[in-house]
């Protein structure tokens, strides 16, 4: 039996919940506001027209929209680059698939670029790996917060003229070279999901620095309905992604925390590295000076060399002790899964994948040597704002003493 395990018990905040959240009289008393006038569509409210605004000043963003998940907002940013069917979208095979099956539905095909094996991030080497004279558009993950070497891959981008579309979703006010992610691409898409550092449930929001584009993200999510124009229509094919004023209330209050959250979360994160800097088989990326990360997760890497079943194992004796934690943080790459894999898409047509090029759809594993290797060693520890020092204390000591047991002789 371990040292932890002999000891009293304790639970860690989770963000599933309001022992990991924020919410409080804040939010409560703006719902409460919405509710009073009678207007809960944001057509004609006041509270997403307040979180746009303010976002947008807080993330340095010239222009800002709110849509009805962090799906929506990828889905929004694709849409208005407006791909040609068979057209190709440069990806990340480690993310979210609500940043991937937009790509799909908008008739263009997503082209996965490896990553590098300790971040879990594409570079701009496995991006232009990946590029063809079909490429629309390249779209970047800041995985847990981390951001991209984003000056290589802007380089990239714009000797190629290819937009970049930035997923922030778990990158609340990270920033590279100074600069809030978001606003170093074409356009930056962030989540409001229940487990971001604020959260409306479900939510997202889009951020562009070009008046144009901007535009017609706030058309896309209106279905296109042009909304005071002296003549308006639905221009083009789009949805109706809008955001409540339900949500836009409990997101201004949520606003008003977001800078608070994210220097709790960084706070306790340089704590806990400094805690397990000596845990044998366990280590962090490097450093990434011109970046900081916002920490949405605390990702670490597993040496199988030097502990036995390495993050699966080690996750499972955590799980021991009263921690959750997610061995591989995905199971497989996003290629690997039916709706790539087997081109699953609309009825038995395969559409848009007839149009695309052999080697765009070539996932043979050998392709992805960093992704299946990132997977193979990375361990994903809940984190969140709530976090006191007891806290951190428990969780490395729970590491220390789970990473005893499975050192290799």
């Amino acid at each position: 039996m371990t040292a932890v395990a002999t000891r009293e018990r304790l639970t860690l905040p989770s963000d599933q919940d309001a022992t990991g959240r924020t919410f409080g009289s804040e939010e409560l008393a703006l719902v409460g506001e919405a509710l009073a006038t009678g207007t809960l569509t944001s057509t004609k409210g006041k509270f997403v027209r307040t979180l746009e605004t303010r976002f947008a000043a807080l993330n340095g963003s010239k222009h800002c929209h709110a849509v009805a998940s962090g799906s929506a907002a990828v889905h929004a940013a694709i849409a208005v680059l407006d791909p040609e069917p068979g057209d190709e979208i440069v990806t990340s095979p480690i993310t979210d698939m609500g940043a991937l099956t937009p790509i799909v539905y908008q008739g263009a095909i997503p082209v996965f670029a490896d990553v590098d094996p300790t971040t879990g991030n594409v570079t701009a080497e496995t991006i232009a790996a990946r590029l063809s004279e079909r490429t629309k558009a390249i779209v970047v993950t800041h995985l847990f917060g981390r951001p991209c070497e984003m000056a290589a891959i802007l380089k990239l981008a714009a000797e190629r003229k290819i937009p970049v579309v930035e997923d922030c979703a778990q990158a609340f006010l990270a920033t590279y070279d100074g600069k809030a992610v978001g606003t170093l691409g074409a356009m930056g898409c962030f989540s409001l999901q229940q487990g971001k550092h604020i959260t409306t449930g479900e939510g997202g929001l889009v951020v562009a620095e070009d008046a144009a584009l901007a535009r017609k993200v706030y058309l896309f999510l209106n279905k296109a309905w042009g909304y005071g124009d002296p003549n308006p229509d639905h221009y083009f094919l789009a949805l109706n992604y809008r955001l409540s004023e339900l949500q836009g209330a409990v997101a201004v209050g949520q606003l008003d925390k977001l800078e608070e959250v994210v220097s709790a979360r960084r706070n306790t994160a340089t704590q806990f590295a400094e805690m397990i800097a000596d845990v044998p088989g366990v280590s962090l990326p490097a450093e990434d000076d011109r970046a900081e990360c916002s920490w949405w997760k605390f990702p670490i890497l597993v040496d199988g060399a030097v502990l036995e079943g390495g993050p699966v194992a080690l996750g499972k004796k955590l799980g021991g002790l009263g921690v959750a934690s997610a061995p591989r943080y995905i199971q497989k790459p996003a290629f690997a899964c039916q709706v790539f894999r087997d081109q699953k898409t609309f009825g038995q047509s395969r559409w848009p994948f007839t149009l695309a090029r052999a080697e765009a759809v070539d996932y043979r594993p050998e392709r992805f040597p960093g992704a299946f290797k990132y997977l193979e060693q990375v361990l994903v520890l809940p984190w969140n704002e709530k976090y006191e020092e007891k806290h951190l204390v428990y969780l490395a000591e729970s590491i220390r003493a789970a990473a005893a047991e499975l050192v290799k002789e």
